[in-house]
């Protein structure tokens, strides 16, 4: 029996292969994970308290509201109760939104490349994809509004963006908002939210009230530190909130991660602490790079897409053989860069060391 004729162009997503398995491979004794932008500080003990309490409950199904959870997150936002849907990780509800608005019938734009997983559910519902390439790393505004037609019900803003961690200035959003069709939904995808320190960034849960038709999305999964509980969330007008609740799965929040995620909105002194520490790091790496000539983009996330002057798997490749894994730009759109998740310190400087190697070997070939 054969799928969906759309579902066969698509792949799987592979992830890397778990730690243990390289060490067996290659048979080293470290490997340093700096490739899927977890936070390297862990989670808030606030929220490990919260889980430790939540074990007693494990043969009770999860409350499908998320009600504790959803006061609690409403209160912190400024918003309204019911202008909240939670997701098995943000991307549940990207998948959320591709069930409830798109068909073979529409198409959806969205900036390129960026998040895969905008392309792939919407593939995966028929509809058309309009792509955008990024300008110099930035979303093409101008571009994007133009690929708008009737047809058109969905897009998407990846703020910051991921792979190259470049953002979209406040003054430049509003102006976008005001120029999409009002029956466009606009989402304002925001997973690395709590990283950002650039001023100019839109706190864009302020203007809802303005644009019923947008939706932002963030996650517990980066800076809160709880990638392994798939905990993330949408925040829109109630009227979207409630259109779109029905392609929601029940019980798709477990008990743990709805606790934890409690905890974690307790600790804002840990969030603070782990963003002036990603601060530091991304300084590290932009000072690498300005002295060896290399091509990086600015991020207001927790990683840096940096050129390696050469086929971004071999860097990954050397890499890898050195105890880091990172990710190839291969996988992203950009062939002779690689994305590096900030680490913790000493885990930044080691890297870098080994980044100056390889840098020098490339250019030792490219001068032989």
């Amino acid at each position: 029996m054969q799928p969906k004729q759309q579902l066969l162009s698509l792949r799987p997503y592979k992830p890397g292969k778990p730690v243990e398995e390289v060490k067996r491979e290659l048979g080293l004794e470290k490997i340093v994970k700096l490739a899927s932008n977890e936070n390297p500080y862990g989670c808030s003990d606030l929220a490990k308290d919260k889980i430790t309490e939540e074990l007693s409950n494990l043969h009770v199904y999860p409350d499908g509201y998320s009600a504790e959870l959803r006061e609690k997150l409403a209160d912190y936002l400024g918003v309204d109760q019911d202008q909240l849907i939670f997701g098995n990780g943000s991307d549940e509800v990207v998948q959320i939104l591709c069930r409830a608005y798109l068909s073979p019938e529409t198409n959806t734009v969205m900036p390129a490349p960026t998040f895969p997983q905008y392309r792939h559910n919407a593939i995966i519902d028929g509809a058309e994809v309009r792509e955008v390439q990024l300008i110099n790393g930035n979303h093409d505004l101008e571009a994007m509004l133009a690929a708008i037609d009737n047809q058109t019900r969905i897009v998407w803003l990846c703020n910051p963006n991921n792979p190259t961690g470049s953002y979209i200035p406040e003054a430049d959003f509003v102006s976008f908002m005001k120029r999409v069709p009002s029956n466009v939904i606009v989402v304002s995808d925001e997973a690395y939210f709590e990283y950002v320190s650039a001023a100019d960034y839109p706190n864009t849960v302020t203007y809802l009230n303005d644009f019923p038709n947008l939706v932002i999305l963030r996650t517990f999964s980066k800076a809160h530190g709880l990638a392994a509980l798939r905990i993330g969330y949408g925040i829109a007008n109630s009227t979207v909130i409630q259109s779109i609740e029905p392609a929601r799965e029940p019980f798709n929040t477990s008990r743990i991660a709805q606790a934890a995620a409690i905890g974690a909105l307790d600790d804002a002194e840990f969030i603070k602490t782990c963003k002036e520490k990603n601060r530091e790091g991304l300084k590290l790496f932009y000072s690498f790079c300005e002295d060896k000539g290399l091509l990086y983009y600015p991020s207001e996330a927790n990683f840096i897409l940096l050129d390696v002057q050469s086929d971004a798997d071999e860097a990954f490749d050397f890499l890898l053989r050195k105890g880091y894994i990172v990710r190839s730009g291969n996988a992203l759109g950009f062939p002779s860069m690689i994305r590096i998740t900030v680490g913790e310190e000493a885990q930044n400087k080691e890297i870098i060391s080994h980044l100056e190697t390889y840098i020098e070997t490339v250019k030792e070939k490219v001068s032989k």
